[in-house]
């Protein structure tokens, strides 16, 4: 019987290549060549699934991205077997904490990226795609959370989830660039939202 080729994982395999490369060195490193090295394969196999660096390091991107996101996701539906609208909040902003190796890697791999997303518009927009439904989202929760505390209802839902996502964003290129451990950056998290939840009571 012929082989049977499993091609989204060796599309997989490159693409984690062009991430262990980034990290390392920078996405100005990255070429085809480097990446068969990286991945163990034959330059040509690099070439049947992407024809340039650009296609490469566009779906490397895009698929971390998505990662980042599936993490995100994961943790929403973990913390919401119990219906607190709170423990999910927290575990949805904790996400973004690289509270693992995984994470660890992902963020600082997003961190690599950014000074690459300066000069290139395309990849901005693939880095930082419109969060409107994540913001909406954590409003809802944080709204529910305040209502659950017995906190008079505000109207600075969706300011108030937009700087948790942008403070739980900084703590994380935080812990990637090594300037706060993992359990730091919680206690910095977990005291703001105590804040937000508490606002007006």
């Amino acid at each position: 019987m012929p082989k049977v080729v499993d091609h989204e994982e060796r599309r997989r395999r490159l693409t984690e290549a062009v991430w262990s490369l980034t990290v390392r060195s920078g996405l100005e490193s990255v070429t085809l060549r480097k990446v068969a090295a990286e991945a163990g394969v034959s330059m040509g196999q690099v070439q049947h699934y992407y024809a340039t660096r650009s296609e490469l390091v566009a779906d490397a991107v895009a698929r971390a991205v998505g990662a980042l996101n599936a993490r995100i996701e994961a943790s929403i539906r973990e913390a919401g077997a119990e219906g607190d609208p709170e423990a999910i909040l927290r575990e949805c902003l904790y996400a973004v904490l690289a509270r693992d190796e995984e994470g660890l890697r992902l963020l600082r791999l997003s961190v690599a990226l950014v000074g690459q997303a300066v000069s290139d518009p395309a990849m901005a927009t693939v880095l930082a795609p419109s969060d409107d439904g994540l913001v909406s989202f954590t409003a809802g929760l944080i709204a529910a959370a305040r209502h659950e505390r017995g906190s008079p209802t505000r109207d600075d839902d969706r300011i108030a989830a937009d700087i948790c996502w942008t403070l739980a964003t900084g703590l994380g290129v935080d812990v990637a660039l090594g300037h706060r451990s993992p359990d730091a950056a919680k206690d910095v998290l977990d005291h703001h939202i105590d804040i937000v939840l508490a606002l007006g009571g």
